[in-house]
């Protein structure tokens, strides 16, 4: 491939950074040397929070630090080798919250973010000025420059901040729903819709269909771009065998009655054909026997390996996802 294509992906999280670095792989195979020309990734920031006086945007800083290659693999977030003196002392000072972890680097970014936030920088230019840093080979957007936190509500009606919720109770206390409260009133980060409507690829990465994509379909107008776009829009499933890859996506997934299947999170985004999103949808060869419910949705089943162990898995399943767009 000479010429660059003009790759969309919609990710948050964990399994949206290694996904995104399997696109930037298989761009690289493909002889894509300016890949941060060719891959737009917009990123979910309904999660993000204020602790401690500081700005904190997970997953933003997911897919910062795994494309500049300074990511914890191991753990999963923040900065690899990270000490955590800084958070001893806020914790000894009875600030923040006793099981959310800074790391020292980590706080510094915060810090960073925070500090440019108050001299009048929007979100997306905060992460313009972050991504001068390291060669991301990648542009990332944020999905809109609207704070838009995720509230958990409870069975009870206690409402926890999902970060309380996730990080703290591990998904345990059921949830009856999510909240972003403002985001039928945010609009999308500069760039966003326009990159849609330009891409000849958009990839929904394999994050959890509900807090990580959701939210980001749900900011007003993305929908809409992507309904419009003539470009395949392609998804890979979070669900492999009837099992989530990472994470609590099924609690997610109950709270808003679907099932934990391939097939069901496919019904979720539904087909393009029929008022929803997808052209294609990429199951594991576990879940082969769900290809005919798929097509039922009308949207194209695609079998192949899912499982992102290493960077030339990751790699793989981006390259089936270009080839299922056409690419």
């Amino acid at each position: 491939m000479s010429v660059s294509p003009r790759i969309v992906v919609l990710a948050g999280g964990v399994g949206g950074s290694r996904f995104v670095l399997g696109v930037r792989g298989a761009l690289r195979s493909r002889g894509i040397g300016d890949t941060a020309s060719a891959l737009t990734v917009v990123v979910n920031t309904g999660d993000d929070l204020w602790l401690s006086g500081v700005r904190l945007q997970p997953d933003v800083d997911s897919l910062t630090y795994a494309l500049a290659g300074v990511n914890d693999a191991e753990r999963g977030w923040g900065r690899q080798g990270d000490s955590e003196r800084v958070n001893e002392e806020l914790q000894a000072w009875g600030a923040g919250w006793p099981w959310f972890t800074l790391g020292d680097l980590d706080l510094g970014t915060h810090l960073a973010r925070t500090g440019w936030l108050r001299d009048g920088l929007t979100p997306t230019e905060v992460i313009e000025r972050m991504s001068r840093r390291w060669p991301l080979g990648a542009r990332l957007l944020p999905m809109t420059d609207t704070e838009v936190d995720t509230v958990v509500v409870l069975h009870d009606g206690t409402r926890l901040h999902f970060q309380e919720w996730w990080t703290r109770h591990r998904a345990a206390l059921a949830p009856t729903r999510f909240e972003n409260p403002g985001i039928s009133e945010a609009a999308p980060a500069p760039g966003v819709v326009e990159a849609i409507a330009q891409a000849e690829a958009v990839l929904l990465a394999p994050s959890n269909p509900v807090v990580s994509i959701g939210p980001i379909l749900d900011v007003t107008g993305v929908r809409e771009a992507l309904r419009a776009t003539a470009a395949p829009v392609v998804g890979v499933s979070p669900i492999i065998g009837g099992r989530v890859v990472r994470g609590m996506a099924d609690v997610c997934l109950t709270a808003i009655g679907v099932e934990t299947s391939a097939a069901a999170v496919a019904g979720l985004y539904g087909s393009r054909g029929d008022a929803g999103l997808l052209d294609a949808w990429l199951i594991a060869e576990e879940d082969e026997a769900l290809a005919g419910e798929v097509a039922g949705f009308g949207i194209r089943p695609v079998v192949t390996p899912l499982w992102m162990t290493d960077p030339a898995r990751s790699a793989a399943l981006a390259e089936s996802a270009l080839i299922a767009a056409g690419l």
